[in-house]
């Protein structure tokens, strides 16, 4: 075999020998080669770069050549690849030329700094001699945007003020509260028993605040394994465990970024997570599970709990200092006894409910079926109350339901069946004898009135605040009407 004296044998020369064949080959073979310095101007061009200038809106060389780069090819990365120093080998680039295969590399000095950049045109018209890659890359840009508006889609409310039906006093005062608490970045603090509406107050609460165009993210405390809540919370570092996803893994804290972060069940979350989700709070950063790296965030939190929060700081289960930080606007949402006035509205909104998601027809719920789930004490609240409409919806043939259609259903239900306090409406078919005569509506107000005052003492043993706390009346308005029917039974007794 002969030997080429003329190939280097040493390290150097043969880079710089690569160094020559390669700009050789790129000069020749690519479609345009650029050159700027160290200041992002552009300082040359070559033949077959020339040939875009008419595209790119310039007659002449010394119209492009000497100005900065970003001033005259729309879109460049020029200056990126100056700053980091790493080279962009394969890119699209899109501007008034149309789109273009680009490579972009570093050229730096003998001491290794960077004094300007070398750009390359490797393909004119992608579209056809890279069409596979091309049609390949729109296919997982399309999956990309359809998973961020699915994501997106997700991220959003639900529910706004208006989902939170009662025009009761309790119902009123929990929205007045609510929106005031909207417009504010503290954390609210949502309690009340299951059922009564906290989530979809939490939902109310984002939609009407700034950050409503941001993500809302929840969490649940029960419904997540202790184990698990951390990495749920605060993200994992890429390969922090064995298992762990290669590229990581956001925690609800950085998904929840510029928006509201929803804890439910808060008084369910254990003692160790509590100390981290506290400093997390004061310091308004996280460090992911396997991570050296803290991580600013913008969150506002807005928590609920069906539990007595109080009792557990007395009893050592829950952190007193995190309650006080979440504990900033409390809010209670009063259960379904106290607000019975609005049942019938509840009603017929969840009925609409039930047959838009069932697709069937809307129940009818009858004066007398209303007045005896208005009677009952719902221990589980709205939540309840769906459970009982949608059992009527499937076990009724028709939609008009009246009482005796609703009586198994509650006794089934484990339902105290209590007996309506208010009398039917005249016309009811539930109605029963003696109760059909037409009277002055002023007196079925004031039968009606008398009949809830008297039920509500009878309730809380005589005490007075505590029933005008249920009727959802001050006490001013209680007394207003006690002396009333006290009158009222004073003038009776004379006639008789």
């Amino acid at each position: 075999m002969t030997r080429d004296d003329r190939l280097p044998r040493d390290a150097q020369s043969i880079l710089e020998l690569a160094a020559r064949s390669m700009f050789d080959l790129f000069a020749t073979a690519s479609e345009g080669m650029m050159l700027v310095d160290r200041k992002a101007r552009v300082v040359w061009i070559n033949d077959q770069y020339r040939r875009f200038l008419p595209a790119l809106g310039f007659e002449r060389e010394e119209d492009f050549v000497g100005h900065p780069v970003s001033s005259v090819v729309q879109n460049t990365q020029m200056h990126q690849v100056l700053a980091t120093g790493k080279p962009i080998l394969i890119d699209l680039l899109t501007n008034k030329a149309g789109t273009f295969v680009v490579s972009r590399i570093p050229l730096r000095d003998d001491a290794g700094e960077v004094i300007g950049v070398l750009g390359i045109v490797l393909f004119d018209h992608p579209e056809t001699t890279l069409q596979p890659l091309i049609a390949k890359f729109a296919r997982l840009e399309q999956d990309l945007n359809d998973a961020r508006r699915e994501l997106a889609s997700q991220r959003r409310t639900k529910y706004t003020f208006a989902s939170f039906v009662g025009t009761s006093p309790g119902a009123l005062e929990v929205k007045r509260q609510a929106r005031r608490a909207a417009s504010s970045s503290s954390p609210v603090l949502l309690l009340g028993e299951t059922g009564t509406g906290k989530e979809l107050l939490a939902h109310a609460i984002h939609a009407a605040s700034p950050r409503a165009g941001r993500p809302f993210v929840s969490v649940n405390m029960a419904a997540v394994p202790d184990t698990l809540l951390e990495a749920e919370f605060f993200g994992v570092a890429p390969g922090a465990y064995t298992g762990a996803d290669k590229k990581g893994r956001d925690g609800k804290f950085k998904l929840a970024d510029g928006g509201t972060l929803f804890l439910d069940e808060l008084g369910d979350m254990p003692m160790t997570v509590q100390v981290k989700l506290l400093r997390a709070l004061q310091e308004g950063e996280i460090e992911p599970l396997g991570s050296n790296k803290l991580v600013r965030f913008d969150v506002r939190v807005v928590a609920a709990t069906s539990r007595d929060l109080q009792q557990m700081v007395r009893e050592g289960s829950f952190r007193e200092d995190l309650y006080y930080r979440l504990n900033v606007l409390p809010i209670r949402v009063p259960p379904l006894r106290e607000r019975q006035g609005d049942i019938p509205l509840l009603i017929e909104a969840l009925c609409e409910d039930i047959a838009a998601r069932g697709g069937g027809a809307q129940l009818e719920i009858g004066a007398s079926a209303q007045a005896l789930l208005a009677a009952q004490a719902w221990r589980g609240n709205i939540r309840e109350l769906r459970n009982v409409l949608e059992q009527l919806a499937l076990r009724s043939d028709s939609p008009h339901i009246d009482a005796a259609q609703v009586e198994p259903v509650l006794r089934e239900a484990g339902l105290d069946r209590i007996e309506p306090a208010v009398p039917w409406p005249p016309g009811d078919a539930g109605a029963p004898a003696g109760q059909t005569d037409l009277r002055p509506l002023p007196e079925q107000i004031a039968e009606l009135e008398s009949r809830a005052i008297a039920l509500a003492l009878a309730r809380t043993g005589g005490n007075r605040t505590a029933a005008a706390r249920l009727l959802g009346i001050s006490r001013a308005s209680f007394y207003d009407k006690l002396a009333a029917m006290e009158v009222t039974s004073e003038i009776r007794t004379t006639v008789q």
